[in-house]
């Protein structure tokens, strides 16, 4: 074997290992959570790191990782740990010509009747601007709603702007804004229009 394979093998089989170490790493902890749950009832898993073993964030930071969690949240339909993340007096301005829904109670109860016949959600966000003034924040972003509504695919795209509150040492929604952008008409539709409506 000529060296440059003999060196080609060798990093192969390190390669290997490695990978081999970290999977096995990996699974360790699962078996043992595994086999420790085996007596208790079936729980739902943390989603959080203990608060010994975080790391500080800034304001700015913790409103983003709020924001990532409730659109995470939001998209399976989780309202139970949905509800962390907005105040009880909550005003929800979502892009329909419709009233403002004003505490978490009542958008709790929207959320779930909207939910019921939509499956395959997905939301994903850009363009995301967050402002801290205190024990006051704001985040802005565009979005992309993709998902099945009765049996038929629908997609959105919008903006949401979120207004935050610091209580105790969390920022909670008090404010929640989403409008939908109109699909863009065609410009040859927008002429003809204009042309029609003139006398």
């Amino acid at each position: 074997m000529s060296y440059p394979a003999k060196k080609m093998a060798v990093r192969s089989g390190v390669c290997a290992v490695l990978v081999f170490l970290c999977l096995a790493g990996l699974s360790v902890p699962a078996a043992a959570q595994k086999s420790k749950g085996k007596d208790k009832k079936k729980d739902s898993p943390a989603t959080e790191v203990p608060a010994d073993l975080k790391l500080p964030q800034t304001d700015s930071q913790q409103v983003d990782q709020a924001v990532g969690e409730t659109l995470g949240y939001w998209q399976i339909g989780d309202t139970d740990s949905l509800r962390k993340y907005y105040d009880k007096d909550v005003v929800v301005v979502s892009g329909l010509w419709e009233p403002p829904v004003i505490g978490w109670d009542n958008y709790a109860r929207v959320f779930q009747a909207q939910r019921a016949g939509v499956t395959a959600v997905r939301m994903d966000r850009s363009n995301t601007y967050i402002k801290v003034n205190g024990n006051s924040a704001w985040a802005t972003y565009q979005w992309n709603y993709t998902g099945t509504v009765e049996g038929k695919f629908t997609q959105f795209r919008g903006h949401t702007t979120l207004v935050f509150s610091k209580q105790a040492d969390r920022w909670l929604i008090v404010l929640d804004h989403s409008s939908v952008v109109p699909e863009a008409v065609p410009a040859a539709q927008d002429a003809s229009k204009a042309a029609s409506a003139q006398p």
